[in-house]
């Protein structure tokens, strides 16, 4: 049987999944793309057997998941693609209407936790389509994630931009894993060989792709508005591992999510386990 994978559809992903076409590993997998929200909803759900999942809604369905040890999104401050972007300096949205993307929950989450635990505002927040203009048309100020984002980095337009994954390293001094990669429980302790099948496929993809990222800067220059050299800082700005210091970090926000009631209890992180084999 072929696994179904998720996939999501925003640059920060490249990196992960280019090395799958180079290797032809892709006829091993049934890949289903889709945005963050979608593709956490499809997991969830049992539509999808491996994902990368929210890490948010990680913790809010724990119960029903296991956890590759290894592969997230995350950033050690700067991530460029994570914005609260503000008609207005940010310590001045107390009160006023924050418009949150529907394609993130982590950054829903994570957009509260700085502004009432690092600015103490109290803004009151609704949900639009990532467009920013319907968003500013509602709100003073909005996030936006994902290649949109990183099209409004580039071209700020006046406006002021704050990066979520500063954000959170000065307000925490902590790493920040914004998704990461799941299981469901029920494919996991039926299918443990194509557990290690799929986890070496992504393992040997991370690989090449960490040492060919200026190949894959190039390549994906050539279909976005991007230049190669601001995708290398970008793809350099990111982080992909899941090992401790990303791991404290992960439930140092869930200890701040569960204080505001985003969450209902911290969960363990409960991984697979991958025969001493394979290299992790």
């Amino acid at each position: 049987m072929k696994p179904k994978v998720g996939h999501i559809q925003f640059l920060n992903c490249l990196p992960l999944y280019y090395g799958l076409v180079k290797s032809e590993a892709l006829l091993d997998l049934e890949l289903i793309k889709g945005m963050p929200t979608e593709l956490n909803n499809l997991l969830i759900n049992g539509k999808l057997d491996i994902s990368p999942i929210s890490s948010i809604e990680y913790a809010r369905h724990h119960k029903s998941l296991v956890l590759f040890p290894e592969f997230t999104v995350s950033s050690d401050g700067e991530v460029k693609s994570i914005l609260l972007v503000s008609r207005s300096p940010i310590e001045t949205l107390s009160g006023k209407k924050v418009a949150l993307t529907t394609t993130s929950a982590t950054s829903q989450v994570l957009v509260k936790l700085i502004l009432s635990r690092g600015y103490n505002i109290e803004a009151e927040y609704i949900t639009c389509q990532p467009d920013l203009g319907t968003m500013l048309a509602e709100a003073e100020a909005a996030l936006l994630i994902g290649d949109i984002a990183l099209r409004h980095y580039l071209d700020r337009q006046g406006m002021y931009l704050y990066d979520l994954g500063a954000e959170w390293k000065k307000l925490t001094g902590e790493k920040m894993v914004y998704a990461v990669w799941a299981v469901n429980r029920s494919f996991a302790e039926a299918q443990h060989a194509l557990n290690e099948h799929v986890f070496e496929i992504f393992k040997t993809s991370m690989d090449y792709s960490m040492e060919h990222l200026p190949e894959i800067a190039e390549y994906a220059a050539r279909w976005e508005p991007f230049s190669p050299f601001f995708l290398m800082d970008y793809f350099r700005s990111l982080r992909f591992t899941f090992d401790k210091e990303y791991q404290e970090g992960l439930l140092h926000f869930y200890n701040l999510a569960k204080e505001i009631g985003a969450i209902e209890e911290v969960p363990e992180l409960e991984f697979i386990s991958i025969h001493p084999g394979v290299k992790i």
